[in-house]
């Protein structure tokens, strides 16, 4: 088992392997959770992980690099002259 001790400054450090298992990286935030006499720590997962593949089946079949060529033909076409 893994252990941890609290600094004067109330911190803790989380064990490399606790780190490397969960991935967690410098500046990364974690849940804390206390339950009965327990202090639970879970990692969050990023922003761009949660979103991942979200609205997906929208752009399936669509370049993106044509999509956004389009989109500024339309602002140029629009333009105040």
């Amino acid at each position: 088992m893994l252990s941890v001790k609290v600094s004067t400054k109330h911190q803790i450090v989380v064990p490399s392997e606790a780190r490397r298992a969960l991935g967690i990286e410098a500046g990364d935030r974690l849940d804390v959770e206390i339950r009965d006499n327990e202090l639970v720590l879970r990692g969050r997962r990023r922003a761009s992980q949660r979103l991942r593949g979200l609205g997906s089946e929208v752009w399936r079949g669509v370049d993106p690099v044509e999509y956004v060529r389009g989109l500024r033909r339309e602002w140029d076409e629009r333009a105040p002259r």
